[in-house]
């Protein structure tokens, strides 16, 4: 009697029933590939080669595919949450054992700074170098810097600014300089910060002072300095001027002119000759508010070439300098290209690393191993390696996460299917013993 056939489709629904209760299981795994069940008839071989009457003898499960088909993506509010949109698996390491692939991206930082998950699988990318520069080549675990961000010293300063032409004149000829306390004797001031070589910071504030026009029909504007607060030399009469390396007393430390339409100044003085607009400027050391003394810094280049001279208010509208007082790492940030950047407590930020991404010719050949990951094998192919959003990769998104794929709702309706095959192969099963019963009965 033929109970082959429907015993193996007893087991057949019943490996489908189970393919169906891990998919449901992990429906809120995050990146979690459903499964499904492949099914193929079976016969018998006869001597004479199959005949066209042969009759099956039951089915069997041939493979138990996963499917790759990308799961939705939901935000979260953690920056170390990744989400892969497209082709492509993040590389996972424990340091000893071959690489493996996940799609999770639910990654934290260890007490080493190394980005791990939830296994303490560490994340593979190019490391960065001090600098910042990422180094392509052989991917390693990625490791966050621990020790904080070095100081800047200033050495470029760029100010943009308008001076009111329609302003009285605050020179009186024959005079020079300006009296810090006296606002009467300059038209406008700005500061800014600038940092030394330890990154203390020092308080830079140009004076500026409207003067007589000369003989050639130019109006000048004076610039005076003080670091600090301190005027960078003085007078007898307590006037800030600058000085020269003999300390002898000089003219201001610089003077602009317009051209009489207006627009960028034609001739600031010009220091050891830098380009037109570029001034160097030295600054001595000093005491800061709080009483700790301040390196010297020496041949900071001033660009004033944004600054104008035209009838409306003065008023600074852009001011730049590349120094910095040093940071402690305060928090990553993952771009889309993989850049994993890390930001500093000063405002500061340098690339620490970039994500590297693998994917394989055969992703339905990859060995799931649990715990979200995969395993490569002869039948996936090697890995194909590269960057988010490069070649075929996908895109990656920081702060959010791919969900799992799984369709709740069919299968919900595969599930009902599976328990209508598994009740009739049972039947089949009952109708066969019946009809033996009957045979046995026979006299």
């Amino acid at each position: 009697m033929g109970f082959q056939q429907g015993l193996s489709g007893l087991n057949a629904a019943s490996k489908n029933l189970d393919v169906i209760g891990n998919n449901v299981a992990n429906a809120s795994t995050v990146g979690f590939k459903s499964s499904r069940a492949e099914f193929e008839d079976v016969y018998a071989a006869a001597l004479s080669g199959a005949g066209v009457n042969n009759v099956g003898i039951g089915v069997n499960v041939s493979a138990i595919s996963q499917q790759f088909t990308q799961g939705n993506v939901s935000t979260t509010e953690n920056p170390l949450d990744l989400a892969l949109n497209g082709p492509g698996f993040f590389q996972v390491t424990d340091g000893l054992n071959p690489t493996l692939y996940t799609r999770n991206g639910q990654f934290k930082v260890d007490r080493e700074g190394f980005i791990v998950n939830n296994d303490n699988l560490k994340l593979v990318g190019y490391p960065a170098d001090g600098q910042g520069v990422i180094q392509p080549g052989i991917a390693r675990a990625l490791q966050l810097p621990t020790a904080g961000i070095d100081p800047n010293q200033t050495s470029e300063i760029a100010l943009e600014f308008n001076l009111d032409s329609r302003l009285k004149t605050t020179s009186p000829a024959g005079t020079t300089g300006v009296l810090l306390d006296d606002p009467t004797t300059y038209n406008n001031a700005t500061s800014l910060s600038v940092f030394d070589a330890k990154g203390q910071e020092i308080a830079l504030t140009l004076y500026i002072q409207k003067g007589e026009v000369d003989v050639d029909g130019n109006t000048p504007w004076h610039v005076y300095a003080t670091a600090n607060g301190v005027p960078l030399a003085v007078d007898s009469a307590g006037n800030a001027i600058p000085v020269d390396a003999d300390n002898n007393p000089q003219t201001p430390w610089t003077t602009m002119i317009f051209p009489r339409t207006g627009g960028a100044p034609t001739t600031p003085s010009l220091v050891n000759n830098p380009p037109r607009g570029l001034l160097n400027m030295d600054i001595p050391v000093s005491t800061n508010s709080v009483g700790a003394q301040a390196l010297d810094i020496v041949g900071i280049q001033v660009n004033l070439l944004g600054a104008t001279e035209n009838g409306s208010n003065f008023g600074v509208t852009n001011v730049l300098q590349d120094g910095y007082a040093p940071g402690q790492l305060s928090g990553i940030l993952v771009e889309g290209g993989g850049i994993v950047t890390a930001r500093y407590s000063n405002g500061q930020s340098k690339p620490a690393g970039q994500i590297e991404l693998a994917n394989f010719r055969n992703v339905q050949g990859l060995q799931p191993l649990g715990g979200n990951v995969w395993a490569r094998t002869f039948s996936s192919g090697d890995a194909i390696l590269g960057t988010p959003a490069s070649g075929n990769f996908g895109t990656l998104q920081a702060g959010a996460l791919e969900d799992s794929n799984t369709d709740i709702t069919l299968e919900l309706v595969n599930m009902i299917t599976a328990q209508r095959v598994y009740q009739a192969n049972a039947q089949t099963i009952r109708t066969q013993d019946q009809v033996l019963q009957t045979i046995t009965n026979l006299r």
